[in-house]
């Protein structure tokens, strides 16, 4: 071999190795995408207090702490549920059970956030929905919520940690769960 094949062969190697490492600098520091996977809006994570609510419709006092360890889906919304309100407890419900086997990781939860109590012909599908009467102290912890105009995720930590647009995409609700689900070990009994 001549001096001048050793030299190339000897730049080919050196290239090899430093390619990959110069080119996740640029795909790190240089080249960002600007599109996002999830649909929800990750917001700070806020904490729920331990306040017990007062139970809504027949159901007994809420507390805390029977989210513990499951992911929890939450409309805080009026108990004069419109259009909205109704769309937004359909969505909370269809994203639970399309997520099969996993379902049993997933609560559901409607703060109301008046003194109307909800229809009891309302609540006769969504069955499994805690419905309770949420304070200030719980509201302050999802931001929009007095609006009505949010759905909210809760980790199985107790924290609030993403909310979705009302009117819901459904579909893209369930796959943000899905993923949630697959990758979290948060939550499995």
């Amino acid at each position: 071999m001549t001096q001048r094949s050793a030299k190339l062969t000897l730049a080919a190697l050196v290239l090899v190795c430093t390619l990959p490492v110069a080119a996740s600098y640029f795909a790190y520091y240089v080249w960002q995408p600007k599109g996002q996977v999830n649909y929800g809006e990750l917001i700070p994570p806020a904490p729920l207090p331990d306040a017990v609510l007062p139970g809504v419709a027949g159901q007994p006092p809420f507390e805390r702490e029977v989210l513990d360890g499951r992911w929890t889906l939450v409309y805080a919304g009026s108990g004069a549920c419109g259009p909205d309100c109704e769309r937004a407890l359909y969505a909370v419900r269809q994203s639970r059970l399309a997520q099969g086997k996993e379902m049993t990781r997933v609560e559901r939860l409607w703060l109301v956030t008046d003194d109307v109590d909800p229809p009891a012909a309302l609540l006769g599908p969504h069955e499994g929905l805690r419905v309770a009467r949420a304070g200030s102290p719980w509201l302050v912890r999802f931001p929009g919520a007095a609006q009505g105009v949010h759905v909210f995720l809760v980790d199985p930590l107790g924290n609030v940690m993403m909310r979705f647009p009302v009117p819901t995409d459904i579909k893209r609700v369930i796959k943000d769960l899905e993923r949630l689900l697959k990758y979290s070990g948060l939550g499995r009994g």
